[in-house]
């Protein structure tokens, strides 16, 4: 029987100053003792870089010592963790909660006995996914296929649409493959290999495998030398902020973003099965769209009988105030497929239409097919944000989180530009003409934060990032500006 976690505390109070910790022996602020890296983090990279590539290095954890919103490295320094681990630790680390999942016998089970879930499910993968990963399934989608990372959830779903759209073509599920198919499949040509295509838009990510990777068009570094198909891109909507004062400007360029879909979507010369979009262009340098875009992109995908796919592996599980970003829509008709990963600690898909189920065995599968202990684990995760009501905590420490850098943009506007991301959580990025210079000297005031697209500083703390967190990272972001 797994152990109980500790009472939920007191609800969060109105301030900073009196809010109820949610890790309370956390360190109450950073420890900066070295430069980053420190000494014993020099040598440990050299080390390391013997037999493994570090030139994509940012610190030298020490994850035995990090804990709660701090990430500690070997030389003693302790810094607050406004990046975790691009935004893939949800509930903090060393989280005691996810410690008794992790030593209770059902994950040492699934460990050493990971199942090839296809052909031999463990007796009790049906309870362990109603209870973890589908109760908390968007909105209209009920069933769940599991994967192994983001990149693979998005090709899963690719598949899926591609197999769907074929049948369709042929008039059913129980249409027969021809022989024509069978034997020009083998050979990488239609009609079994046919002509398809994944519509994305312009400085999306979806991934780095094959087929993701032909949908990823965040930066040319990802693509360079690798053979991709000939599928569409079109434009995401570059919007001026602040979004209240370019409210008409910015509807223009949605509805031209909207045409050069519906453009594509009829045009195109490798027909479009499926169209995949975040709800917000993370990698791509946190671009944001409005709601009405994304119910116009809905209506023209079932206009043209077009699956839309929803890439929320960066998004998804409470970081924008909700738990799907794309509840922010409020979308009637939901997407047919939702991708996850990153805070879910396990990955796959979500979907509502039987359809998208392969029409025979074999079709959709691996030897793993997924992880129990990473469905337990989320499990576990899901059941210490409903305890701590987490996405409620993002949703008001995100506001205040806001407005205190609208302070700062006001304070120094030539070092927080076009700030986004307000009434979205702590999702929240703004662009600086120095972003580089940022990062490195915001980690010798004892910030850890992350970057994305050319110049975008991108905020992604846990789900327990409170405003006392806020306040320790406004306060240090404002010695980084004045110097």
């Amino acid at each position: 029987m797994q152990q109980q976690p500790p009472p939920p505390p007191p609800s969060m109070m109105s301030n900073s100053s009196n809010e109820q910790p949610f890790f309370p022996d956390e360190p109450a602020r950073p420890i900066v003792r070295t430069a980053i890296p420190g000494p014993e983090a020099k040598k440990t990279i050299a080390h390391l870089d013997r037999v493994f590539d570090t030139r994509s290095l940012n610190m030298m954890a020490n994850y035995q010592n990090s804990y709660g919103n701090y990430i500690a490295d070997v030389d003693g320094n302790v810094l607050l963790d406004v990046y975790a681990q691009i935004a893939s630790i949800p509930v903090g680390y060393s989280n005691p909660s996810l410690m008794l999942a992790a030593t209770s016998q059902d994950m040492v089970s699934a460990l050493i006995n990971r199942p090839a879930l296809g052909n031999f499910p463990q007796h009790d993968w049906a309870e362990i996914l109603e209870t973890g990963i589908l109760r908390v399934a968007p909105k209209g989608l009920n069933q769940v296929f599991t994967a192994q990372a983001g990149s693979d959830a998005n090709e899963l779903a690719y598949k899926a649409a591609f197999m769907w759209k074929r049948r369709m073509e042929r008039g059913g599920a129980d249409a027969p493959f021809t022989q024509q198919e069978m034997d020009s499949a083998m050979n990488n040509q239609a009609p079994g290999a046919p002509d398809l295509s994944i519509m994305s838009f312009r400085t999306g990510f979806h991934g780095r495998l094959f087929g993701s990777l032909s949908t990823t068009r965040s930066k040319p570094i990802h693509k360079l030398d690798i053979p991709a198909f000939d599928w569409p891109q079109a434009a995401f909507p570059q919007l001026k902020y602040p979004l209240e004062a370019h409210a008409e400007e910015n509807a223009r360029e949605e509805q031209r973003c909207l045409d050069e879909a519906e453009k594509l979507m009829t045009t195109y010369h490798n027909p479009v099965a499926a169209i995949i979009v975040e709800p917000i262009q993370s990698e791509g340098g946190d671009n944001h769209a409005s709601p009405a875009f994304f119910k116009g992109l809905r209506a023209l995908t079932r206009k043209h009988n077009i699956l839309m796919i929803v890439d929320e592996v960066q998004t998804g599980v409470g970081a924008t105030g909700k738990f799907w970003a794309h509840e922010h829509w409020n979308m009637e008709d939901p997407p047919d497929m939702v991708t996850f990963s990153k805070k879910a600690q396990t990955a796959g898909y979500y979907f509502g239409n039987p359809d998208l189920r392969p029409n025979k065995p074999y079709r959709q599968f691996n030897t793993w097919m997924g992880d129990p202990a990473r469905a337990l684990l989320f499990r576990a995760i899901i059941q210490e944000i409903e305890r701590l009501d987490l996405v409620k905590n993002t949703a008001v420490t995100g506001d205040y989180l806001y407005a205190g850098l609208e302070n700062l943009a006001s304070k120094y506007p030539g070092e927080v530009e076009n700030l986004r991301g307000k009434g979205q959580g702590t999702f929240i990025a703004f662009d600086s003409p120095r972003r580089d210079e940022v990062l490195a000297k915001a980690k010798g005031v004892g910030i850890n934060i992350g970057g994305s697209g050319a110049q975008a500083v991108r905020l992604r703390p846990m789900l327990i990032f409170q405003k006392k967190h806020a306040d320790i990272f406004l306060e240090g972001m404002e010695k980084v500006f004045a110097s």
